[in-house]
C-alpha cells in the first residue's frame, strides 16, 4: 500500500505472474466516525490464445455463386480486433459485394473471377498484449462456365463446390442473421449494432426501418456500407422491432430484430451526506433505476444494516432511512447497494450528528475593491450545527438588507448586482442557531472605472515623418494605473525611434515596417481598459483639404452636485471636424420605468461643457450628450452613469377622468392612469370619489390599485354625478383634482313621440312632424329621433322592406326623400337615446300623388318593308300612375344628315305595338316614344331603323378615279345617313374590267348637321403624312429590288407580250363579283402568297387575286390595274433582294371602299 494514501500497488513484473493477483478486491476506510467502502474492483490478467490448428481446404465455386470465409477467432480478454489481409499484409478490399461482419467472417453476396486468391488470411489483434496471431489461408478459386466444365469433368472427385446454384441473377437470400427473424438484447449507455448481410445477384443493397417508430437522427449510424446500423446511448426507448430490407432488382426480402434494451442500475437520486444536530430529523434517499428493478440494499459502517445493533432514531422504508430525534450516537456512514444481474452501484453517505455554535469561516475586515456599476460579492463562509441562518446589515444602525435590491445567496454571500459610489460603507454578517451567534465585518471599497478619455486616434503619415498617438486615462485617485502601449498586440520594438512621453507614444522617422496596429492599455489592480489606432505608412503627398463632418461625440459624461430634483452633468466635447459646435443636446433614461428610451431633457449653447439639470422624483436616470454644428448631429456619447432620485407625492393626477353607465344601475368611473415617470414613488393608487349632482350626500371614496377604471354599482339610472380621481403614493397625496359631471347608466326610452302627423309634400317628397318626448321619460342622453317608414305591399304584407332615417338632437319634425308616386306608405317614429331606441309611435298612412312614367322598358323595330315598319315597346317599368296614352314621334334622315319634319302620333295606353305605313322607302327614320299619366309626359326612348332598298329602282352610280400606284383608296360623298350600300371597284382596260362587290351601311343621322371629317384640315394633313410615308416607303422597295439589274416583272413581261390585253376572266370577259364568307364583314386584307408562288383560293371563286401573282399587283391612279397578272406558273428563282411587297389588289378594294 502506498505511504499516506490507500492506494495499494501491484507491481507484476517482479512479484510473480499476474493471474495470482486476478481476483475482486475493495478498499474501507475507518475512523471512530464510522467506515466508507469503495465499489467492488475486478483484476482480471489479459489473454492472447492461438488460433487452433485445422486443415483448410482449397474453395472452388461458380462465378456468381455466394460465398462466406469463417474467421472463428479465439476467445480473448479482452476481445480481439479482427481484419482481413493477404500475405503482404495489405487489407483485402471490401464493397457492397463483399464485407467483413461483426463475428469476423468475410461475406461475398456473389463471387467474381477477381476474387480468385490463395491468400485470404483472418488476423485477430490482442490490443493489451500487444500481439496479433493469424489463421491459416484459404484458398479460393472463382470458375467462368467454360472452366466450370473443364474442371468438373477432370477434379470431380477432388474439388469441393459450393452448393449446385446456377449462376443466373437471382433475389436476395439472408447470409446472416438467419430466418425471418431474431432478437437482441442491449444495455442501456452501450452502442446497440445490429447488422444484416444478404447474397444475391444483382448484389442487394440494404435498407433499415423501425417499426412504429423513426431512428434517432443524432444517434443512428450506418456502418460496412449500411449492413451495420448502430444507435449510441441506447435507451428504454429504442428498444422494439427493427428491420433490414435487402433488394436488387429481382426482389425484396425481409428480416426483423426484436430488440430489448436492458439497464444496469443508475442513479436517480444518490443519498447526499447529512449534518443534523441532537433532536433534529432528516432522511437518506437511495432511489436508483434500471432493467430488472435493482434491488436496494443498506450498510452501515461497511455492514449489512440487518445485523448492525438497533437504533430508535432510525427507520428503513425500502430506499429511504428515515431519522428522529437524533442523537450524537447515531453518526455513521451508511452505504446504498443497488444492484441488479447486469451491475450494481455503491454510494457512501455520513450523518454526522453534532452540536456547534455558528463559527464565520472568513477572515475579519476583509477589504473588498469593485468597480462602479459592477457585481460585488461579499463572503460570510460559516458553519454550525443546526444550520445557522445569516443576515447582512449595512453601517453601525443599519437594518437587514432584503433581497429586493441585494442578492443573498445560500453560502452566506452577499451580492449587490449593480455596485454605486453610494454603496461604498462597512457591511456585517451575523449568523445565528439555537446554540449561539457569530459576527463578522467586512469592507466594501467601489472605485470609479479607469476609462481612456483621449483616445488615440487613426492617422496616416507620409514616410520619414513623426507621429504621435495620446491615450489620456481617467481612473480613481486611490488607484495607481499603469499604461502600456502595443504594436500588433507585441511589445514595442526595441528602438529609439519610439518614445513615450506622458500621455503620448511618439514614432519618429516613420518606415513602411511601422504599419499596423498600435494599442494603449491602462491597467489597475482592478480594471483594464484598452483603445487601438492604426498607422498607415504613404508615400509623401500634397496636403490635402480638410474634411468636413459631424462632430465627434462627447464623453467622459460626469455627475456632480447630485441634489433631490436637480443635477450638474459636465462632459468633455469631442473632435468638432472643422466644423465649430454650435450646441449640445441632452437626452435622459429612465432604466426604471421605459429602459431603453431616450427622451429629449435640454439644450445648451455649443461653448458649455456642463448644464444644471431639473429632475423628477424617483427616477433612475442616465444621460448621454450629442454635439450639433452646421453639417449635422454627432452620434450619442456613452452613457453618464445612473442616478436614482428620492421618491415624492405625485405632481399630477390622471386625465380623461369619465363617468359612464355601462348598466342602468351603475356608474362607470374611467381615466388616463399616471405613467411609471409620473408616479413619483411608489406604491401608485388613485383616490376615487363620488356623489350626486342634485342632492346634499356626502362625497364616497374608495382607493384602488394602480388601474384605470372603477365600477359604482347601484345607482339610480341616468342620475347626474360629480366625480374627482386623486393620485396618491407611499409618499403622499397629489394636489385636490378637478371634479367632473357624469351620469349613471341610461336605460332605454319609456315613451314614444306623440302627434304624428304626415304633411305629402309632392309625390317623392313627405315632410313629418311629432311632439318631443318629454327629458325625463328618455332616461338617457337624447341621441335624436328615428322614423321608420315603408311601402304597403298587396302582394307580401310579411315581407316589407322598411327604411329607417335619423334626425339628430331634438329636431320634431323631419322630410322623407325618394318616395315612389302613385303608393301607399306607413311610418312611426322612435326616440332614440345612448342605449338604443325607444317604443314606436301609432303607424301613419300616408299617399303619395302620382308622378310622370319613366321611359318604356325598351322599343324594337321589327318587319321592316319598302313602305311600313313596325314597333313594339314594352310598358315603363315605373309607371307611376295610370297610364292614359303613349306619345310617338317620328322623322326622316335625308342624305345631307339632316333630320326631316317630325310626325307627332297619340297611341292609346293599351297598345305597345304600332306599325307606321306610307313611308320612303330606302329612308333611315328616327322614333321617340314616350308615355302619359295625368301627372304629364315622361321621359321617352329612341330608336332609327330604315325601310328595304328597292333595287329594281335604284341604279348605279358610277365614278372614274385616276390610277396611281401610290393611291390605293378613294372616298364616297353624298350619301344618306343609316342607309345600305353596294360598292364595285376594278380595273378597266382595253378588252373589258373586272371588279369585286362590297356591302356597307352609312352610320346614323344626328339631330344637327355633323361637321364633316374629310373637311378638317388636321385629318387632311394626317393623310397627306401618312401618303408621303407610304410614296418613301415605296421608293425604297423599288431601290432595293432594282439592285442587281433584272427583276421578277421584267421577266415577266419579257414571257407576256402585252398583260394588260389578256382576259381577266375566261368565261365572258366582264368583272368579276368578289365575295366574302359574311356579306357584313369588311373585304380581307391582301397577304403574302405561299412558298410555291401560288394563291389559294378561299371563298370567292371570281377573285382578283386569282389572276395575279403574289402580290404584286395593284391600281394605278384611274383604276387601271397593272402589275404581274399573268396565267399561274411555278415559282422561279428569285433575284436580289424580295423583301418588300407592294400592295394587293384586295388591299386596294378594301381602303377604296
Amino acid at each position: 500500500m502506498k505511504a499516506g494514501s490507500g492506494t495499494l500497488i501491484i507491481n507484476i513484473m517482479s512479484e510473480g505472474k499476474a493471474e495470482s493477483y486476478e481476483g475482486v478486491y475493495q478498499c474501507t476506510a475507518r475512523n471512530e466516525r464510522g467506515a466508507a467502502i469503495s465499489n467492488n474492483i475486478v483484476v482480471r490478467p489479459s489473454r492472447s490464445p492461438l488460433w487452433t490448428k485445422e486443415k483448410l481446404e482449397p474453395i472452388t465455386l461458380r462465378n456468381g455463386q455466394s460465398l462466406v470465409l469463417p474467421c472463428r477467432p479465439p476467445i480473448g480478454l479482452p476481445p480481439a480486433i479482427i481484419f482481413w489481409m493477404d500475405n503482404s499484409f495489405q487489407r483485402l478490399p471490401q464493397s457492397e459485394r463483399v464485407s467483413q461482419g461483426l463475428n469476423g467472417d468475410l461475406y461475398f453476396s456473389n463471387v467474381l473471377p477477381e476474387d480468385t486468391r490463395e491468400d485470404y488470411i483472418c488476423y485477430a489483434r490482442f490490443n493489451h498484449t500487444q500481439t496479433i496471431q493469424q489463421k491459416q489461408p484459404i484458398s479460393v478459386k472463382v470458375l467462368s462456365v467454360d472452366e466450370l466444365n473443364d474442371t468438373i469433368a477432370a477434379n470431380l472427385s477432388d474439388t469441393e463446390f459450393y452448393g449446385a446454384k446456377s449462376s443466373r441473377e437471382r433475389p436476395p437470400t439472408f447470409l446472416t442473421p438467419e430466418g425471418s427473424k431474431s432478437t437482441k438484447e442491449e444495455l442501456r449507455g452501450n452502442v446497440l449494432s445490429l447488422e444484416c448481410i444478404a447474397e444475391g445477384l444483382p448484389t442487394p443493397i440494404i435498407y433499415w426501418t423501425k417499426e412504429d417508430g423513426i431512428l434517432p437522427p443524432n444517434r443512428t449510424f450506418y456502418r460496412n456500407f449500411k449492413k451495420t446500423l448502430q444507435i449510441t446511448q441506447v435507451s428504454e426507448a429504442d428498444s422494439g422491432n427493427y428491420q433490414c430490407i435487402a433488394k436488387n432488382t429481382l426482389g425484396t426480402i425481409h428480416h426483423t430484430i426484436s430488440v430489448t434494451v436492458k439497464a444496469a442500475p443508475y442513479w436517480i437520486m444518490a443519498p447526499q451526506n447529512l449534518v443534523l444536530s441532537p433532536g433534529e430529523n432528516g432522511t437518506l434517499i437511495c432511489s436508483a433505476n434500471g432493467d430488472p428493478k435493482p434491488r436496494i440494499n443498506w450498510l452501515m459502517n461497511g455492514v449489512p444494516i440487518e445485523i448492525t445493533p438497533d437504533d430508535p432514531s432510525r427507520k428503513i422504508d425500502g430506499d429511504i432511512i428515515i431519522f428522529s430525534n437524533v442523537q450524537e450516537r447515531s453518526s455513521a456512514v451508511y452505504q446504498c447497494n443497488a444492484s441488479n444481474e447486469y451491475g450494481y452501484l455503491l454510494a457512501n453517505a455520513f450523518v454526522n450528528v453534532l452540536a456547534e455554535p455558528p463559527r464565520i469561516l472568513t477572515p475579519e475586515n476583509t477589504l473588498y475593491q469593485v468597480i462602479a456599476n459592477r457585481p460585488a460579492m461579499l463572503d460570510c463562509a460559516f458553519f454550525g450545527s443546526p444550520l445557522p441562518t445569516i443576515e447582512w446589515f449595512k453601517g453601525a444602525k443599519g437594518s437587514a438588507l432584503h433581497e429586493d435590491i441585494y442578492v443573498l445567496h445560500e453560502n452566506g454571500t452577499l451580492e449587490i448586482p449593480v455596485a454605486q459610489k453610494d454603496s461604498t460603507g462597512t457591511y456585517t454578517c451575523v449568523a445565528r442557531n439555537k446554540l449561539g451567534m457569530a459576527k463578522n465585518e467586512v469592507h466594501l471599497e467601489v472605485k470609479d472605472p479607469t476609462r481612456i478619455i483621449k483616445q488615440p486616434e487613426y492617422a496616416v503619415v507620409q514616410r520619414g515623418s513623426t507621429v504621435s498617438f495620446e491615450c489620456k486615462v481617467k481612473h480613481d485617485h486611490t488607484l495607481v494605473p499603469t499604461v502600456t502601449w502595443l504594436k500588433d498586440n507585441n511589445e514595442l520594438p526595441n528602438d529609439e525611434r519610439f518614445s513615450v512621453d506622458g500621455d503620448q507614444l511618439v514614432v519618429t522617422d516613420v518606415g513602411d515596417h511601422d504599419s499596423g496596429t498600435y494599442t494603449c492599455v491602462a491597467n489597475t489592480t482592478l480594471d483594464m481598459v484598452s483603445a487601438s489606432a492604426v498607422l498607415s505608412v504613404v508615400a509623401p503627398t500634397p496636403t490635402p483639404a480638410p474634411i468636413y463632418d459631424v462632430p465627434n461625440p462627447p464623453f467622459d459624461l460626469e455627475l456632480t452636485d447630485q441634489q433631490d430634483k436637480s443635477v450638474q452633468l459636465s462632459w468633455t466635447p469631442g473632435d468638432d471636424n472643422n466644423s465649430p459646435i454650435t450646441k449640445f443636446i441632452i437626452e435622459y433614461e429612465d432604466a426604471m420605468h421605459e429602459a431603453g428610451l431616450w427622451h429629449h431633457q435640454a439644450e445648451v449653447s455649443g461653448t458649455q461643457t456642463t448644464a444644471e439639470l431639473k429632475l423628477s422624483p424617483f427616477v433612475n436616470y442616465s444621460f448621454r450628450v450629442l454635439a450639433v454644428n452646421s453639417i449635422g448631429r454627432s452620434l450619442p456619447s456613452e452613457a453618464s452613469e445612473q442616478y436614482l432620485t428620492k421618491a415624492a407625492e405625485p405632481d399630477n393626477n390622471p386625465t380623461a377622468v369619465e363617468g359612464l353607465g355601462s348598466e342602468p344601475d351603475n356608474l362607470v368611473i374611467t381615466w388616463k392612469p399616471l405613467n411609471g415617470f409620473e408616479s413619483n414613488g411608489p406604491g401608485l393608487q388613485y383616490k376615487v370619489s363620488w356623489r350626486q349632482k342634485d342632492g346634499d350626500d356626502e362625497w364616497t371614496s374608495v382607493v384602488v390599485a394602480n388601474v384605470s377604471k372603477y365600477i359604482v354599482s347601484g345607482t339610480p339610472t341616468f342620475v347626474p354625478y360629480l366625480i374627482k380621481v386623486q393620485a396618491l403614493n407611499d409618499v403622499g397625496f397629489a394636489p385636490e383634482p378637478a371634479v367632473v359631471l357624469g351620469h349613471s347608466g341610461e336605460d332605454l326610452p319609456m315613451v314614444a313621440p306623440g302627434n304624428v302627423h304626415v304633411n305629402v309634400v309632392n309625390s317623392t317628397l313627405a315632410e313629418v312632424h311629432w311632439d318631443p318626448v318629454p327629458l325625463k321619460s328618455i332616461r338617457g342622453h337624447l341621441q335624436g329621433y328615428r322614423i321608420y317608414y315603408w311601402k304597403a305591399s298587396q302582394r307580401n304584407r310579411r315581407h316589407l322592406e322598411k327604411k329607417i332615417l335619423t334626425f339628430q338632437g331634438s329636431k320634431t319634425h323631419g322630410m322623407l326623400p325618394g318616395l315612389e308616386p302613385f303608393s301607399h306608405y306607413t311610418l312611426n317614429v322612435r326616440v332614440v337615446n345612448g342605449k338604443g331606441e325607444g317604443p314606436a309611435s301609432p303607424d301613419r298612412v300616408f299617399h303619395t300623388p302620382e308622378g310622370v312614367p319613366s321611359a318604356p322598358s325598351s322599343l324594337k323595330i321589327v318587319n321592316p318593308t319598302l313602305d311600313s315598319l313596325t314597333l313594339e315597346w314594352d310598358p315603363p317599368s315605373h309607371p307611376n300612375g295610370i297610364l292614359t296614352e303613349y306619345t310617338l314621334k317620328y322623322q326622316p334622315i335625308n342624305s345631307t344628315h339632316e333630320l326631316g319634319p317630325l310626325v307627332d302620333l297619340k297611341i292609346p295606353a293599351n297598345k305597345t305595338r304600332w306599325t307606321l305605313k306610307n313611308l320612303n322607302f330606302s329612308t333611315r327614320y328616327k322614333f321617340y316614344l314616350s308615355a302619359h299619366t295625368a301627372a304629364g309626359l315622361g321621359s321617352q326612348i329612341t330608336e332609327e331603323a330604315m325601310t328595304t332598298v328597292d333595287e329594281g329602282k335604284e341604279e348605279w352610280r358610277k365614278e372614274i378615279v385616276n390610277g396611281s400606284r401610290s393611291r390605293n383608296f378613294y372616298g364616297l360623298k353624298g350619301l344618306m345617313p343609316g342607309t345600305a350600300y353596294k360598292v364595285r371597284v376594278g380595273a378597266a382596260g382595253a378588252s373589258g374590267s373586272v371588279s369585286a362587290e362590297g356591302v356597307f351601311e352609312t352610320g346614323p343621322a344626328m339631330a344637327s348637321r355633323q361637321v364633316d371629317i374629310a373637311t378638317q384640315g388636321w385629318f387632311i394633313g394626317l393623310m397627306c403624312a401618312v401618303a408621303l410615308l407610304i410614296l418613301i416607303l415605296l421608293i425604297v422597295c423599288f431601290i432595293r429590288r432594282n439592285k442587281g439589274g433584272k427583276y421578277p416583272v421584267k421577266e415577266k413581261e419579257d414571257a407576256h407580250a402585252d398583260p394588260e390585253i389578256q382576259p381577266m376572266k375566261e368565261d365572258d370577259g366582264t368583272f368579276g363579283e368578289y365575295s366574302d364568307a359574311e356579306d357584313h364583314k369588311p373585304l380581307k386584307k391582301g397577304s403574302r402568297t405561299p412558298s410555291d408562288r401560288t394563291v389559294k383560293k378561299e371563298d370567292s371563286d371570281d377573285s382578283l387575286v386569282d389572276y395575279g401573282e403574289g402580290v404584286n399587283g395593284q391600281f394605278n391612279e384611274d383604276g387601271s390595274f397593272i402589275g404581274q397578272y399573268s396565267g399561274k406558273k411555278e415559282k422561279e428563282p428569285a433575284e436580289g433582294n424580295e423583301s418588300s411587297e407592294a400592295p394587293s389588289p384586295v388591299n386596294a378594294m378594301n381602303s377604296f371602299v
